[in-house]
C-alpha cells in the first residue's frame, strides 16, 4: 500500500510557500554597498539601534521594518545671508561635504530621523556660519582673514556635527559677496597699502645700500689710516731700496746712481 501525504500537511506546506512568496520582499532584504539599515520591531524593543545591518542580505521577520540609510560621503551647497562685525549684509556660498558614522544611524534616525540633513546638518552649518562671520568685518571676511574664518567654521561645525554622530569631512567658502560700493573700497583700500609696502621695501633698500657704501667707506678709511701710521721714514727707505734691488735684477738697460733720489733713495736712469 502506497505512502499517502495528509491533505493537512499538503494544505500546510502550500500555505508556507504561499506566505514566504508574498512576504518575502519583506523577509529578504539586499542591503547595497555604501548602505547600512537598522530594524524597527513593533512589537518588542523597538528601534534596535545597536543592532546595524552591513551591506549584503539581511534577513527579518516579517512584522518587522527594515531602514536603510546611505552612509556614502555627501555634499550640500548652500547660500545664505550673514552679518559681519558691523552688521553688514553679506552673502556667502558654503559647501559642505559630510556622511553619518556608520555604527551609529540607529541613533541618528531615533533623533532626527531619516531627515536628519535638513533637520541636523544645515541648520548647526548654519548657525556656525553665522557665529563666527559676526566675529569679523567685511574686508577680513572678504581678503585678510577669509583662510582663518574658514578654518574656524570647519572646525566648529565638525565638533557640533560630531556629537551628533555625523562625520564632518570638509567646508569650504565658495564666494564672498559685498555690496558692490563697499567691494570697490575694500579693493582700492588694498591696493594703497600694497602700493605703499612697495615704496617701502624701496626705501628700506635704498637705506641698506647706503648704510652699506657708508661702512665701506670708513673700512677704507680707516685701512688707511693704519698704513699711513706704519709707514715710518725709515721703513719707506728699505722699501725703496728693496724695490731698487729688484729692479737693478731686471733684463732692461737701466743706470742706477746711489743715493741720488729722494731722501738718499737710489735713482734710476734710461731702460727700454
Amino acid at each position: 500500500m502506497k505512502n499517502k501525504v495528509s491533505p493537512i500537511i499538503l494544505s500546510v506546506l502550500l500555505l508556507g510557500v504561499v506566505m514566504l512568496f508574498v512576504f518575502s520582499s519583506r523577509v529578504f532584504h539586499i542591503i547595497q554597498p555604501g548602505e547600512r539599515a537598522v530594524v524597527f520591531k513593533p512589537y518588542t524593543i523597538g528601534l534596535d539601534v545597536d543592532n546595524i545591518k552591513s551591506e549584503g542580505l539581511a534577513i527579518i521577520a516579517p512584522w518587522n521594518q527594515l531602514i536603510t540609510y546611505g552612509v556614502k560621503e555627501q555634499t550640500q551647497e548652500e547660500t545664505m545671508d550673514v552679518l559681519d562685525k558691523n552688521s553688514m549684509s553679506i552673502n556667502m556660498d558654503i559647501t559642505v561635504r559630510f556622511n553619518p558614522v556608520y555604527d551609529k544611524v540607529g541613533q541618528i534616525h531615533q533623533r532626527f530621523g531619516k531627515n536628519y540633513v535638513h533637520v541636523l546638518v544645515i541648520p548647526e552649518v548654519r548657525s556656525v556660519v553665522r557665529s563666527i562671520t559676526g566675529r569679523y568685518t567685511a574686508e577680513e571676511l572678504f581678503s585678510t582673514k577669509r583662510t582663518e574664518v574658514e578654518t574656524l567654521i570647519e572646525e566648529e561645525t565638525s565638533e557640533v556635527l560630531k556629537a551628533n554622530y555625523i562625520e564632518c569631512k570638509a567646508l569650504l567658502i565658495r564666494s564672498i559677496k559685498l555690496p558692490e560700493q563697499i567691494k570697490m573700497a575694500i579693493e582700492n583700500k588694498l591696493k594703497q597699502e600694497q602700493e605703499a609696502l612697495a615704496y617701502q621695501f624701496k626705501l628700506d633698500k635704498e637705506r641698506s645700500e647706503a648704510e652699506r657704501k657708508k661702512i665701506e667707506a670708513e673700512g677704507i678709511a680707516n685701512y688707511n689710516k693704519i698704513i699711513n701710521a706704519s709707514l715710518t721714514p725709515n721703513i719707506i727707505k728699505q722699501k725703496g731700496i728693496d724695490a731698487t734691488l729688484e729692479l737693478a735684477q731686471s733684463q732692461n738697460s737701466k743706470v742706477v746712481v746711489v743715493g741720488s733720489g729722494k731722501d738718499g733713495l737710489p735713482l734710476i736712469l734710461g731702460g727700454n
